[in-house]
């Protein structure tokens, strides 16, 4: 929950032209809250950075004050979405099902949906990470195309604490989210605390194919960087 619209504008100012250099098969997208959508759209029309949601709703419409739905976000270009982040799942009563029902909305409406997934610090300590994530990938995936689906892996301990989890221990988790998937080829991210100065040791990892940026992504000349990964 950052940026006005007239900060959006700001952000996007210093934070294009810094993407001269970036190597085109690096795709780079920005998730933004519903009121930025629209302005983001209008100024990145036929540029390579790329628009997404932090949500949508799984149904076409109805009595469900605050949701948005997917034809409210097609309407505006948005082509992609974050779905089941650990901070929905965690202060809005977010649950796999109903994470299952907005990723298969926002499928059907031709959406990209982002599946996140992870465990909290109490879950890691007892062991119960790799059986958390599993639960997470079988509940939330009942009748989803994985043809069409981005997983980012987002240890909650992680998340704006600045205790990034080691690029190797990523890397192994990683791993394991792929091997229950039916398609290997599934975009796989990592996200939770990846700032400048971790991203290139975090993108070297085989298995780690993407960055989930959060509070590092508010800063456009960090954020470049990060893009601009080594």
């Amino acid at each position: 929950m950052f940026k006005t619209q007239a900060e959006t504008l700001e952000f996007l100012q210093e934070f294009k032209p810094q993407l001269d250099e970036t190597p085109d098969d690096r795709e780079v997208l920005l998730c933004v809250p519903f009121t930025d959508l629209a302005v983001l759209s209008k100024n990145l029309h036929g540029g390579r950075i790329q628009v997404g949601a932090q949500n949508v709703h799984w149904a076409e419409s109805g009595a469900f004050t605050g949701e948005i739905s997917a034809a409210m976000l097609q309407e505006l270009s948005v082509r992609y979405v974050v779905i089941g982040h650990s901070e929905r799942r965690q202060f809005f009563g977010e649950t796999d099902e109903t994470v299952n029902l907005r990723l298969k909305a926002a499928q059907k409406a031709g959406l990209k949906p982002i599946l996140c997934v992870g465990e909290s610090k109490q879950q890691r300590d007892a062991g119960e990470t790799e059986a958390v994530i599993f639960k997470q990938l079988e509940l939330g995936l009942v009748g989803v195309d994985q043809e069409n689906l981005v997983i980012a892996y987002e240890p909650i301990w992680a998340i704006g604490t600045g205790d990034t989890c080691d690029a190797i221990e990523a890397n192994r988790v990683i791993g394991l989210i792929r091997s229950k998937l039916t398609n290997p080829n599934v975009t796989i991210q990592y996200g939770g605390s990846v700032k400048p100065e971790n991203v290139d040791e975090i993108m070297a990892q085989p298995e780690i194919d993407g960055a989930l940026v959060g509070g590092a992504s508010l800063d456009p000349k960090g954020f470049a960087r990060i893009v601009n990964y080594v």
